[in-house]
């Protein structure tokens, strides 16, 4: 896991400072440190995720496990797609759209919808997460799937390349909305489940004084409060973006009609 992390963080920082040292025109805008620092940020989280005590005290509390499941769905696909720019991602920017329009219906945001919120409810149905908890490769596949859903459902939302099925007008809202409502009942009616669900927690050594019902109580809070939390943050920064967007697009016909 840290020999990944190094060679990823080392390409990535090789082209960011290709970009800034003057391939591009624009290099406070193309390779901004605010993008350094994202990128940067989402191998940490993975880190926190794959390597840490966070790691160790998920194999004892759920609520631990669920830190682990949000970072991978949210927080480091997030801060990875921040860290890149169209320059940044030149390199490799004809092979995505070339993935992309190969990909058919699964490169829709219809399906990255669906692909969350299943992957998410089918991981946490008892059985499932029972068998990942006690299995070492269903919980690698676990884990894998998760990134791979968060990912793909992040980068229609903010993807630096301009996809053939864009997002546009109340979309985000709705795409957000979709998705972060059922993931957020999810951690509600684990909240506030009557009864402990799981029995690899019902029967594992306890720490901290918790029992086995209110560490699945904390870990529900944790996904509903974290998925209210960051459709919230992410709406003010889309309705950002599209009011910059949109002044970008009248000062462009303003020079046109000059013209």
């Amino acid at each position: 896991m840290l020999v990944g992390v190094v060679i990823i963080g080392g390409a990535y920082i090789a082209r960011w400072r290709a970009v800034r040292s003057g391939s591009s025109t624009r290099p406070a805008a193309d390779a901004p440190i605010w993008r350094l620092c994202c990128f940067l940020g989402s191998l940490l989280g993975a880190l926190i995720v794959f390597v840490s005590p966070i790691d160790a005290l998920a194999d004892q509390l759920f609520s631990m496990h669920m830190v682990q499941h949000v970072l991978l769905l949210d927080v480091v696909p997030i801060l990875a797609i921040l860290g890149f720019t169209k320059v940044i991602l030149r390199p490799v920017t004809r092979a995505a759209q070339d993935l992309e329009r190969s990909a058919g219906p699964l490169a829709s945001p219809a399906f990255a919808v669906v692909l969350y919120v299943g992957v998410i409810w089918t991981w946490h149905v008892p059985g499932a997460y029972d068998v990942a908890l006690r299995d070492p490769l269903v919980h690698v596949l676990e884990h894998i799937t998760f990134l791979i859903a968060g990912s793909l459902y992040w980068w229609h939302l903010l993807s630096p390349i301009r996809a053939r099925l864009r997002l546009a007008g109340m979309g985000p809202v709705v795409y957000m909305a979709s998705t972060k409502l059922f993931v957020g009942a999810l951690g509600m009616g684990l909240a506030f489940a009557p009864t402990a669900l799981y029995s690899y927690y019902s029967h594992h050594a306890r720490v901290w004084g918790l029992s086995a019902h209110d560490d699945q109580s904390i870990a529900g809070f944790i996904m509903a409060v974290e998925q209210s939390l960051v459709m919230g943050v992410a709406l003010v920064v889309l309705f950002m973006r599209a009011l910059s967007e949109s002044e970008r697009e009248q000062q462009r016909r303003e020079r046109y009609e000059a013209a």
